[in-house]
């Protein structure tokens, strides 16, 4: 026997049944089979379903749902033809008014388990459209031999294929719907297999970017195709043969994206590949709730990290007396700047500055902000945290992608800074996925 046939773990083969006691923080079922836990996907707490071992490890087992025996009230038939292959999506046989109850409680337990802290008020969720909401996504391209066309979409579940999709239902329609002709031009283009993803953006106004990263140059009937597609789709078509820095488009050649902040009659501008939210509904509803949980007073100065292109920040600087906004990116940080030109706002700075090392020597870092905001990646804040303690903000809100790092981050605050966490909440910027997106308001004293 080969040390990697030894390797090779079994499980055993055949079907079993299990009565679900949870739901994961990934979307799955969890069941408990003679003392160990076992991750079943498609199982919902509640129900009795019969299942199949897809891994065994030594603290835990994995399955997959072959049949439902005893279903829980809150199962819905999944919308999406896709749902069981498709990696989009983990929750669609959950009911969305459920999803987000599910979220709220994963929230609660991080910061409880995690941080070893409760907010003082849980906030109320907030939720939008439930379909066709992702305005912005990443969709991986692949030439299929043994299919002999090309796939367009999202990864398998847990694995590194493009899934086999006729649409989906949570981009916005005329993307989701648009999948199939998509990959038959790509399959008549010449760079048909050195066109790894492509980049969806929507913008106001209807305007709809696909973005195509490009490994080898296209030929003169290669952009006319792809011209004469976008002219009949009514479709922006960018193209990016390196960095993000070549990013131009092809057709219109003028293409714009942008979107509206109707209730500060703001317009930002952006460009495909560049990070804005994916919900747009609730992108709106974010930004109320975090001008609310900063309760600004005009005289007010803020700081804000992770800044972006400044989705937070110019709604900030028509509400105070000064803003900084502080990004990474170079590339947002100017655009930031143009979008505050753009909409008249004089008030708001930005600067690019790494804020996982020590900025606590730039001219900007200094004991003025009466509150901050951030809106950090995954990984969290936990190297900013110290240095935004040290400014002795009277307010902060930290909105978050991440539960886990945000309650690591947020037990920092309350128990080595003496911040309260007056609330939390989540909102439902993902519906379908396991995806979290919550918010969370510290101060000092009293609310």
């Amino acid at each position: 026997m080969t040390r990697r046939q030894r390797r090779r773990v079994r499980w055993p083969e055949g079907s079993f049944a299990a009565t679900i006691s949870d739901l994961a923080h990934d979307g799955r079922g969890i069941a408990h089979i003679e003392g160990k836990a076992t991750f079943i996907h498609g199982a919902l707490p509640g129900e009795t379903v019969e299942f199949r071992y897809s891994g065994r490890r030594s603290q835990y087992d994995e399955g997959v749902v072959e049949q439902v025996i005893r279903a829980a009230p809150e199962r819905v038939t999944p919308r999406c033809a896709h749902f069981d292959l498709c990696g989009g999506c983990r929750l669609q046989h959950l009911a969305a008014e459920r999803q987000i109850e599910y979220k709220q409680q994963w929230l609660l337990s991080n910061l409880e388990r995690i941080g070893h802290v409760q907010p003082e008020q849980v906030l109320a969720p907030l939720t939008g459209p439930f379909w066709g909401y992702r305005h912005k996504a990443r969709l991986g391209v692949k030439y299929v031999a043994a299919k002999q066309r090309v796939l367009v979409g999202f990864r398998e579940r847990d694995k590194p294929f493009v899934a086999d999709l006729r649409r989906c239902e949570i981009l916005h329609p005329r993307v989701g719907e648009l999948l199939e002709p998509l990959a038959a031009l790509i399959g008549e283009l010449s760079v048909y297999n050195q066109l790894p993803q492509i980049e969806v953006a929507v913008g106001d106004e209807a305007h709809i970017a696909l973005c195509l990263r490009i490994l080898s140059p296209l030929t003169d009937t290669d952009r006319a195709q792809l011209t004469a597609f976008a002219q009949s789709h009514a479709l922006q078509i960018w193209l990016q043969p390196k960095g993000p820095d070549t990013v131009q488009p092809l057709w219109p050649p003028d293409a714009q994206l942008s979107y509206r902040l109707a209730a500060d009659d703001m317009c930002l501008a952006f460009l495909p590949h560049q990070f804005v939210q994916i919900n747009a509904a609730l992108n709106t509803l974010m930004i109320r709730q975090v001008l609310d949980g900063l309760d600004l007073s005009s005289q007010d100065r803020v700081l804000d990290l992770f800044c972006g292109l400044g989705n937070f920040s110019l709604p900030l600087a028509r509400r105070v007396q000064q803003v900084v906004g502080i990004e990474g990116s170079a590339d947002l940080v100017a655009w930031a700047q143009r979008n505050a030109e753009h909409n008249g706002i004089h008030n708001a700075e930005f600067h690019a500055v790494d804020l996982t090392t020590d900025w606590s020597q730039h001219p900007w870092y200094a004991p003025v902000y009466d509150k901050v905001l951030l809106d950090p990646p995954r990984s969290g804040a936990a190297e900013a945290i110290p240095l935004i303690a040290a400014l002795r903000p009277q307010r902060l809100v930290y909105v978050s992608c991440h539960p886990a790092t945000l309650a690591r981050d947020a037990g920092v605050l309350v128990h080595d800074y003496g911040y309260r966490l007056h609330s939390a909440g989540v909102m439902d910027m993902f519906p379908h996925t396991a995806h979290v997106e919550s918010i969370a308001v510290f101060g000092r004293g009293h609310t």
